[in-house]
């Protein structure tokens, strides 16, 4: 940890970059486990990733978790076009996630009652969209999926919030039509999550000196 002074007083107390960069990427996919058990608590929809898994798994006969790991290659084949690369977070991302996911099933309890269910939906959705702008931030490599967001927003110049939602939309779309099911979280989450990660990436934007 270091200290800066300006005119004598203390002005800022500052971790230093790298260790800082590690433990937000920690942080933030952990927090990324936890927003899906809260979701999946609820109980009122599925993410759109997982519509589309469900779709897909119904047509082929092929296990979800198959499906799962099938699609995360297909995404990072679609990596290459758009000159993306990988890092220590995109593998992070998935060993990570994979490990807590379970321990935050366990933890986050069944609730009863709309109101209630909604709470836990809400909250994963905002957490989901924090978490994904902390590990982004970092700039240590995102995830597969969240790799075609940035990677689209930088080759066509749209806004985050423009090209996450879009895809979100036509992953829940495609999922629906192969047979995927969905609720008012989907819906939620595939429209508000894109927003959301845009206002929450200043924030959590870790600037690394050239």
């Amino acid at each position: 940890m270091t200290i800066e002074r300006k005119g004598g007083t203390l002005w800022s107390l500052r971790m230093p970059r790298r260790r800082r960069r590690l433990i937000q990427l920690l942080v933030g996919l952990v927090a990324y486990a936890f927003s899906m058990a809260l979701m999946m608590r609820a109980g009122l929809g599925s993410m759109p990733w997982d519509v589309l898994h469900q779709g897909v798994a119904l047509r082929t006969g092929l296990p979800i978790g198959t499906v799962i790991a099938a699609t995360g290659v297909v995404v990072l084949l679609l990596w290459i076009p758009l000159r993306e690369r990988p890092g220590i977070g995109t593998v992070a991302n998935v060993v990570v996630i994979a490990l807590v996911i379970d321990s935050a099933l366990a933890v986050v309890p069944e609730v009863d009652g709309l109101w209630a269910r909604a709470g836990l939906a809400v909250t994963g959705i905002v957490l989901n969209a924090a978490a994904t702008a902390a590990y982004i931030g970092v700039g240590l490599g995102p995830g597969p999926r969240d790799g075609l967001m940035t990677g689209l927003a930088a080759r066509t110049g749209r806004s985050v919030r423009v090209v996450r939602t879009a895809i979100e939309v036509a992953v829940v779309l495609t999922g629906w039509l192969l047979g995927g099911t969905f609720g008012v979280v989907t819906v939620a989450y595939a429209l508000g999550v894109g927003p959301l990660i845009q206002w929450f990436l200043p924030w959590f934007t870790v600037r690394t000196p050239r």
